[in-house]
């Protein structure tokens, strides 16, 4: 087995979009999404390139590692690797190790699909669990209710009402009109709808972007959110219904949510949209 740690550099995005797409499946953990990377792809095609890590098996892709920060590292593994011990012992090493580029010095975190082997490894060398999350799932087979909320797609004439609401949803947002464009011109954001919410004014209250992976596959919300001067009204329950109808619409088998577990309103929230909670997940913690 040869394994190889690189980078896929801007004309290799479209491959590992790909991948990603095809390691979905509604069965096993839930792990990184091709809608994670188009929603990280907000910052530009030439950051995300540069956030992106990839290993090789013989040629072929076998995890992908996005930098959501330099301290922390997400990692999906093709579902067939996951156990696989001699791949495993290479991802640990390469993530523990700061001069192979993945991670800095210091305190750092990997996410990685529980009950990988990798995950067991990194513990099993010291890396302690870190705040759980909690993963809920909302089955598409049926058709979904009516959300009861006016919701429309957004375009770029409405892309600064989406992006205003997301400021407002979330402390600390930067969101601009300008990285709504970069995502949604974005390889990923082809599969991918922005919705956003009015009141009956029609005042945008809430929004939220869904990411297909492809017809049969689960599909993922990321983000959503309610505008901090609506909230109390239901708005954030309808958001999320009308977000599962479009993935439904999609072709998505299911629609997937991930939330900290301590935010027990989110978790209420995705709850009340029809959405059941799966067991938590950790990331592991290297505290240096």
């Amino acid at each position: 087995m040869r394994i190889e740690l690189g980078t896929p550099g801007v004309g290799g995005l479209a491959e590992v979009v790909g991948v990603l797409g095809d390691w979905q499946g509604d069965r096993g953990s839930v792990q990184l999404h091709p809608g994670d990377l188009g929603w990280y792809w907000r910052f530009g095609v030439e950051r995300t390139a540069g956030a992106v890590r990839t290993w090789r098996v013989d040629g072929v892709i076998g995890a992908v590692g996005m930098l959501d920060e330099p301290d922390l590292v997400r990692i999906a593994i093709a579902p067939e690797l996951q156990q696989d011990e001699e791949f495993a012992r290479v991802l640990a090493a390469d993530c523990a190790d700061p001069e192979r580029g993945v991670l800095i010095e210091g305190k750092v975190y990997v996410e990685a699909p529980m009950g990988s082997r990798v995950q067991d490894l990194l513990f099993k060398e010291g890396w302690d669990l870190d705040e759980p999350w909690t993963p809920l799932r909302r089955d598409l087979t049926e058709p979904v209710e009516d959300s009861g909320m006016r919701v429309e797609p957004v375009t770029p004439a409405t892309s600064a009402e989406r992006t205003a609401v997301q400021r407002a949803s979330f402390d600390g947002s930067t969101f601009t009109d300008e990285r709504w464009q970069a995502m949604a011109a974005g390889t990923p954001y082809a599969g991918a709808r922005c919705l956003l919410g009015r009141d009956g004014d029609g005042t945008a209250v809430a929004g939220v972007t869904v990411w297909s992976a492809g017809r049969g596959k689960p599909g993922l919300i990321e983000p959503m959110g309610v505008h901090r001067a609506h909230r109390g009204h239901g708005y954030g329950r309808a958001i999320t219904v009308a977000a599962a109808a479009m993935l439904r619409e999609l072709g998505a088998s299911t629609a997937v949510v991930c939330t900290p577990s301590f935010n027990v309103g989110a978790v209420a929230t995705y709850r009340a949209a029809g959405f059941a909670p799966l067991p938590e997940t950790r990331d592991l913690v290297r505290k240096g």
